[in-house]
């Protein structure tokens, strides 16, 4: 059984969470891509959600490329979390 990992606060490791269950779906893309347009290099932003984004997930690839990683945590129906990861 895989730990549970949670999405609650920033931790020192420089993980930024990002829960997009608190996001209404018109806006969620637009969020995402702003968190990561954020990010420094070798910071993370754990994405949680309900579904398994894999459309965005191709959007995030064609957009960023390299410079970012994508890094399944938890992967169970209704309960997703990824972490993302920018490249320096």
């Amino acid at each position: 059984m895989q730990p549970i990992h949670v999405c609650n606060h920033t931790t020192p490791e420089a993980i930024y969470p990002f829960d997009a269950r608190g996001i209404a779906k018109r806006f969620r893309h637009a969020a995402i891509f702003g968190a990561l347009d954020a990010l420094h290099p070798g910071e993370v932003m754990r994405f949680c959600n309900d579904h398994d984004p894999l459309p965005l997930l191709a959007q995030i690839q064609q957009r960023y490329g390299d410079s970012v990683t994508i890094e399944y945590l938890q992967r169970e129906m209704g309960a997703i979390v990824i972490d993302f990861a920018k490249v320096g």
